[in-house]
């Protein structure tokens, strides 16, 4: 895999990002969950760079990108998508995010619809509340002397408790990288989530969008991706055993739905192409 860089967004904040797989391939922008780095899609990047150049990028507070202070809100965090894509010179990709990523999704789908050519929405909700349990954590995060409790939390949120009996290398790898986060980045982000509230306008995305969500989800639950699924013309929704890391409990199953869903976009392209040239002849 390639090494991480780094670009600046507009307010002077440092984000890492990593790029992976042929540069004339369809782009595919990965975004995460709170509290992980892009290394959690470390187990999709070699199939996904196959067939497509694979961008990812850490969230402003978390993973190798900066920390600033404060709160963060979700249009800043779908602006700093937005940003990355102009200072790549990326017109249009297909977009996936899980949890936090995919409500930074629903954000783009909203309000950069001409960004987003196919939409993935994975493990998350256009809502989640109540704002005090988010201020709680903000609480939390910021006066303990370390995050292991934030990142206790965290690992039985995101695994079943199969992968949490004994000793487990994936989820001692997730649990580390909390660990070492920054409390003030984390807070910012918890933030972003307690004040996105996308229920309404969810409804303006026109990106053919698939919404996969878990069955046992704890946090984003079955029920908040059919709803995202029902307010969204044309969403398709696949619901998977597992609970909210789906794509690392669950790999085979998560990449078969998502590969199924981005070859749909290329067997329209072909079509189109052949169309194209019938017309012309």
């Amino acid at each position: 895999m390639t090494e991480t860089l780094h670009f600046t967004a507009g307010d002077g904040v440092r984000i890492a990002y990593r790029l992976d797989g042929p540069e004339d391939r369809p782009v595919l922008a990965l975004s995460n969950s709170i509290a992980t780095t892009l290394h959690m899609w470390d187990g999709q990047v070699p199939e996904l760079a196959k067939s497509f150049r694979v961008l990812r990028h850490d969230f402003r507070g978390q993973g190798g990108s900066d920390a600033p202070a404060g709160a963060y809100s979700l249009d800043r965090l779908g602006r700093d998508v937005l940003e990355l894509l102009d200072f790549l010179g990326l017109a249009r990709v297909h977009f996936l995010g899980l949890s936090l990523g995919g409500f930074v999704g629903q954000w783009l789908g909203i309000h950069a619809p001409e960004r987003i050519e196919r939409l993935i929405l994975s493990n998350t909700s256009p809502h989640l509340g109540p704002a005090s349990y988010f201020d709680e954590q903000i609480r939390n995060v910021l006066a303990a002397s370390d995050l292991s409790a934030t990142a206790d939390m965290f690992m039985r949120n995101w695994f079943p408790a199969s992968m949490l009996a004994g000793k487990n290398k994936t989820v001692a790898e997730f649990h580390a990288a909390i660990l070492a986060m920054s409390p003030q980045g984390l807070a910012g982000c918890f933030a972003a989530v307690r004040d996105a509230d996308l229920r309404r306008p969810i409804s303006l995305i026109t990106a053919p969008t698939l919404v996969i969500g878990g069955v046992d989800d704890k946090v984003t639950l079955a029920s908040h991706s059919e709803a995202i699924a029902a307010a969204i013309p044309g969403a398709e929704l696949v619901l998977l055993p597992g609970v909210h890391l789906l794509n690392v409990e669950r790999p085979v199953e998560f990449m078969d739905t998502v590969t199924r869903f981005l070859r749909e976009s290329q067997t329209i392209a072909a079509s189109e192409l052949c169309e194209h040239r019938r017309f012309l002849v």
